[in-house]
């Protein structure tokens, strides 16, 4: 029981140091012996087991009822084809789910937490999962807790544990206390912190003292281990597309079967014939295709430094039309350097300043603001806010010692950061043992707490002059698109509380910082007008340095397309919703001002995309369509609400993913339009030759066999297709377009009815060629096979072929390449040696009761396989105006 011991006790008990922490050595033996950070994986179906489930589908279990019927009837060869067409069927289900599902893991592994420790007297970020007992882990605003930990230093830290107790008012935590009752509720425990929980408040430091599932929440994970995943709207809308059309398709069959009966036709060959084309004509794996085409896409998307954590969100980033991007980071590099310091002592530009004549209240300004920072860096690698980490290089910059500054002087206390006041403060003891007040924010917040002013080595009161001149120099700062950070600071004394910090405080200075754009944002500005979508900025600058910035990357023009938060405050939600377009910077805004821009955006009819990093945006990442956390500088609460994470934290990512995501979404529609498609081919032809009273065009074992070689691999391989590198001059999809919009669904069906006339052609034909018409009677069954082999080889070599021209419905065929999709031509040449394959093998030939065909067989077969593919090409060019 940790909590019931002290901190003395613990580090004790722990053998560690807390200002050095765990060598790298002892980590790495300790892990040797605990065992990595991190939950037992969830026990997986076995290979087998997923095989199982594939057969577990009403209509398999009818089909093995049709092999039980043909080895009865001494069918054997048709008993063995039918049990092997299940068998690959279910073979390449368990593939697809088998891959589906490591694609995932992968995914989810690569968004995993990071936690703050210190190791080899260094503070280091590293994977969480590489904690060990005895870490001493550093806790700040926006973290996870990476393990359960003994907290030994709080500093006003507030952690939220709902995960673990289901109050989401956050605890404050204290260091110091010891409980003495073991049966504590977890609750009530102010001095541990608990794995998953979040710090929503002030800072701290813990040592590990459980990992994995040793922790609070690894018990829970106990109990979880057996929750099945909740398939995605997608894949219900794909699922409830299928039990429609089966329903459609057994009922088409049930019609055969009852007419075959009027028809005095061979039931148990008609049963069969009927219960092979219900499988054919379902896309029974339409929802597993298109998890694999997910997968593929996510994981080529992760590649390209963008992780989708929820599936449903490629869907939605094919309807994005407003794309709201913070500025730090995001649109900049995140790179930031002081390059000029405002004192009551003068102007500094520290690119033409020599170092030795830095004057003295620059060099305070400089170490007050080193005292203020959380921001680490040594030896060139840096944690924290890119603000406090050029901080710390200004530091470096005019020659302050920070590693003698940090071993002299202490922080004893400290007031957090916060939107509404724009400042933080700390109280430290230096090395003279004098306690002091640094201050550090906004220059707008700390001039109305200032009393006092440093110039010239002395303190005198502030003047209206005094503050016109500093808000002057800040202004001049701001329209050269630099950052300001103002600091004061005031004596003090160890009983100073957080609530005393920030009374009359003494003015010191004003620093300005640039943070340049990314090279790359202008073009993929550019680009993402172009395909529609309009780039909004959201950030906390003022508004002279906001508009200079979106002016450089031609987000806006002019600066009455800027607006403020305090003006935003001034409109209602309907005069906001009325007035959107007239604003494309957002400036000077809260997190509250964040979800009111998503919302009213939203209200509009937009599709939002929204960027984020801090603790504080996860409401506006929540409200937007699609939420986007930074993966570099983003906290673990913004990455926990995102449903994608950006790891290079680059706006142009954000276009890219974009157009990965209409890609993606472009390929599962031609996988569903193209098994649609060659379902209803199938049904048509048999449907039409029972009707009217012919044989039937084709046998059951015929159906399984065209099932299995075109509802797989040209699907798939459809799915893999290349991007369209003209998908992003389209505009965005509406949200509400479904898979037959924009003519798809008519063309589908119109298409579907000419694969099924053009094998009703070969069929007839078949009878033709040899002398003979379809409702002679008594003809030979030698005719009656060489049909029906016309009619197998015309269905297959269409849908086929067919397959090549739905790569994209605006160019032929040669525009996009007839071997630039390397997947697809292999999946076309498998299925054509295969169906050849089964002619020309005598063995299967017979198997599948097929008759040789002749050289005008071949060549019937081969220009009536071909029309559908010419019947689409000639569509495009006459409606689509190639």
């Amino acid at each position: 029981m940790w909590f019931t011991k002290s901190i003395e006790d613990t580090l004790r008990e722990l053998d560690v140091n807390p200002e050095t922490g765990l060598s790298s050595q002892e980590a790495a033996r300790r892990k040797k012996h605990y065992g990595a950070n991190q939950m037992e994986a969830k026990k997986k179906k076995s290979v087998f087991q997923i095989f199982l489930s594939q057969l577990n589908y009403w209509l398999i279990y009818v089909l093995f009822a049709a092999v039980v019927i043909t080895f009865l009837m001494g069918e054997y060869v048709d008993s063995v084809i039918i049990v092997l067409v299940i068998a690959i069927n279910a073979g390449i289900g368990v593939y697809q789910e088998v891959k589906a599902g490591r694609a995932i893991e992968a995914l989810m592994n690569m968004s995993s937490p990071k936690a703050l420790v210190k190791r080899d007297s260094h503070t280091k970020e590293i994977e969480s999962s590489e904690l060990v007992p005895g870490d001493i882990v550093i806790l700040e605003a926006g973290r996870i807790v990476p393990a359960d930990l003994r907290l030994i230093e709080t500093a006003n830290l507030q952690i939220e544990e709902s995960a673990l107790t289901g109050e989401s008012l956050p605890v404050n935590k204290k260091a110091e206390e010891v409980y003495r009752d073991p049966k504590t509720p977890i609750g009530d425990l102010e001095n541990e912190a608990f794995m998953t929980s979040v710090v929503t408040y002030g800072r701290g430091a813990g040592i590990v003292v459980e990992t994995g599932m040793k922790t609070e929440v690894g018990k829970i994970a106990h109990l979880i281990d057996n929750e099945e995943s909740t398939k995605t709207p997608l894949e219900k809308r794909l699922n409830d597309l299928g039990k429609l059309l089966g329903k459609i398709a057994v009922g088409i069959c049930a019609f055969i079967f009852i007419l075959s009966w009027f028809q005095g036709r061979d039931l148990a060959e008609m049963f069969l014939t009927a219960v092979s084309l219900a499988v054919a004509s379902i896309p029974e794996g339409l929802a597993a295709i298109v998890a694999v085409v997910l997968s593929i896409g996510v994981t080529s998307m992760s590649k390209k430094n963008a992780i989708i954590r929820r599936l449903p969100a490629v869907e939605t980033l094919g309807s994005v039309n407003v794309i709201c991007s913070d500025k730090t980071g995001t649109l900049t590099m995140n790179k930031m350097t002081v390059t000029q310091i405002f004192t009551a002592d003068g102007l500094i530009d520290l690119d033409n300043q020599r170092k030795n004549e830095i004057p003295n209240s620059a060099k305070l300004l400089a170490k007050g603001m080193i005292l203020c920072s959380d921001a680490t860096l040594e030896d060139g690698d840096s944690t924290g806010d890119p603000t406090e980490i050029a901080l710390l290089v200004l530091g470096d910059t005019i020659n302050i010692d920070r590693k003698y500054l940090s071993q002299n002087t202490k922080r004893i206390n400290e007031k957090a950061f916060d939107s509404d006041r724009k400042m933080m403060s700390v109280l430290v003891r230096e090395e003279d043992g004098d306690y002091k007040v640094f201050t550090k924010g906004a220059l707008g917040s700390l001039s109305k707490v200032c009393t006092k002013i440093f110039i010239d080595g002395e303190i005198r009161d502030i003047t209206k002059s005094d503050l016109e001149n500093f808000s002057k120099e800040a202004r001049e700062m701001s329209d050269h698109a630099l950052r300001t950070l103002a600091l004061a600071y005031r004596p003090a004394n160890r009983e100073t509380r957080p609530e005393e910090m920030e009374e009359e405080l003494v003015l010191l200075g004003v620093v300005g910082m640039m943070d340049p754009a990314r090279d790359e944002v202008k073009p993929a500005v550019a680009l993402a007008r172009k395909a529609g979508i309009k780039t909004v900025m959201i950030t906390g600058d003022h508004r002279n340095t906001a508009f200079a910035i979106a002016k450089d990357l031609e987000i806006a023009q002019h600066i009455s397309q800027v607006i403020t938060g305090p003006e935003l405050d001034g409109y209602s939600e309907e005069d906001l919703k009325n007035n959107l377009d007239r604003y494309l910077v957002y400036a000077r805004v809260s997190p509250e001002h964040k979800v009111k821009i998503v919302r009213a955006l939203k209200a509009n009819g937009n599709i939002v995309s929204m960027t984020g990093d801090g603790v504080n945006d996860a409401p506006s990442l929540n409200a937007a369509d699609i939420g986007v956390a930074m993966g570099i500088t983003g906290t673990d609460v913004a990455k926990g609400a995102a449903d994608m994470i950006l790891t290079d934290d680059n706006f142009s990512t954000i276009v890219k993913a974009i157009e990965q995501g209409r890609n993606i979404y472009s390929n599962i529609k031609k996988s569903v339009i193209f098994l649609l498609t060659c379902n209803l081919g199938e049904v048509v032809v048999m449907l039409l030759a029972l009707v009217i009273g012919w044989a039937s065009p084709l046998i059951a074992t015929q159906l399984l066999w065209i099932n299995l070689i075109t509802d797989s691999l040209p699907a798939i391989a459809l799915g893999m297709d290349k991007a369209d590198p003209d998908v992003m001059a389209e505009k965005p999809r509406d949200p509400k377009e479904n898979f037959f919009s924009d003519g798809t669904g008519v063309l589908a069906v119109i298409m579907g009815i000419f694969i099924g006339l053009v094998t009703f052609l070969a069929f007839w034909y078949g009878y033709y060629e040899m002398g003979y018409l379809p409702l002679d009677k008594d003809v030979p069954e030698e005719v009656v096979k060489n049909a029906r082999t016309l009619a197998f080889m015309v269905l297959v070599f269409a849908q086929l072929f067919y397959s090549l021209g739905l790569r994209n419905m605006r160019k032929n065929v040669f525009q996009i390449g007839v071997f630039s999709n390397m997947y697809l031509v292999g999946a076309i040449i498998i299925g054509v040696l295969l169906q050849v394959m089964v002619l020309i093998v005598p063995v299967m030939r017979e198997a599948f009761k097929l008759h040789m065909l002749d050289g005008k067989g071949w060549m019937m077969a081969t220009i009536l396989g071909l029309l559908p593919l010419a019947l689409l090409e000639l569509y495009k060019a006459v409606f689509k105006r190639i």
